[in-house]
């Protein structure tokens, strides 16, 4: 991909992206057997401390704006536009943007500044502090997973986090599931894995000229690629044992 970038926030100055390149054009072979894996079996391995500390200060944050507010939740947030966009939309929800880079979080807050009294951005691992709010019995409203290009070579379909053993703890934490890609391919196997999972979703193209909630939304659309939605509704039933 090319495109030159302002340092200071990321803000394409001219997009000029090729398509995705992969070695993969349809769902992969192996989804089915790695999805029934996972949810047949917890996994075991250990929590960080790095990610038990973000869940604490998320507690906290949430404690004192107030638990009982609907929680949306942008995991891979990056610099953070998509999170500050979701949390204006949603006035009276509390949201929280995840990603594992200082730097990006703290090029939004210069962007942003200053930020939605209802948003935090939260330095962590998605799949940490997922587990660990699962584990606290939080339930989602929303869910927005907007990082369009997730490992692309079919050899990493285990990396992909409907191919990850954490992919239980997404559902579990249910609400509405919200992801976007100019890569079908990735949304068609999302769309695969919540079938697998008794979920249904639904994917469209989205509109021409749409307002892009992403730095890499806006790439795409004017290097005149089509930005793909996938949308499902979780259930609030289903309970993932972590332990």
């Amino acid at each position: 991909m090319a495109a030159w970038f302002n340092q200071r926030d990321s803000v394409p100055m001219f997009a000029n992206s090729r398509a995705v390149q992969s070695n993969q054009d349809g769902v992969h072979p192996d989804l089915e057997k790695v999805v029934r894996r996972h949810l047949d079996s917890a996994w075991q391995a250990p929590l960080a401390d790095f990610d038990r500390a973000a869940f604490a200060r998320a507690q906290e944050w949430r404690n004192r704006q107030g638990e009982t507010r609907p929680l949306m939740l942008d995991s891979g947030c990056g610099t953070g536009r998509s999170s500050v966009h979701l949390a204006k939309a949603n006035p009276k929800a509390l949201v929280i943007g995840v990603d594992q880079s200082e730097d990006r979080l703290a090029r939004a807050q210069r962007r942003f500044a200053p930020l939605p009294e209802n948003l935090l951005l939260l330095r962590s691992d998605c799949a940490g502090l997922w587990r660990l709010m699962v584990e606290a019995g939080w339930q989602l409203a929303r869910h927005q997973i907007l990082y369009p290009n997730p490992w692309p070579k079919s050899a990493h379909l285990k990396r992909r986090w409907h191919g990850h053993p954490v992919w239980p703890s997404v559902l579990a934490l249910g609400g509405e599931l919200e992801l976007r890609s100019n890569w079908p391919v990735y949304l068609q196997e999302v769309q695969s894995a919540l079938l697998l999972s008794g979920h249904c979703a639904q994917i469209d193209p989205l509109p021409e000229g749409h307002e892009p909630v992403t730095d890499f939304e806006e790439k795409y659309q004017a290097s005149g690629q089509v930005n793909w939605q996938l949308l499902a509704r979780l259930s609030e039933s289903l309970i993932v044992n972590n332990e």
